[in-house]
């Protein structure tokens, strides 16, 4: 059976009607430090480039680097 293992990141802003807007991005650097990804987002809300159904990301919410490991328990038999 095969494992597999796969890191995201999750970058959770308010938007102007303080609903939860996500962006997850694939495979982080590892040595990515919470500074440099609390910058990248100070300039994502300064710069207004995404605009939400609930208006302008107006402010940071948090942060999360989630790891996730797969184990595959069934193959399909080869006949």
């Amino acid at each position: 059976m095969a494992s597999t293992s796969k890191k995201v990141l999750r970058m959770t802003f308010n938007n102007a009607l303080g609903s939860a807007v996500s962006f997850t991005l694939p495979e982080p650097k590892v040595d990515l430090t919470a500074v440099q990804i609390e910058a990248v987002m100070d300039q994502m809300i300064a710069k207004n480039i995404f605009l939400t159904s609930g208006g302008a990301l107006v402010s940071k919410r948090d942060i999360k680097i989630i790891d996730t490991t797969t184990d595959d328990l069934y193959e399909i038999p080869v006949a």
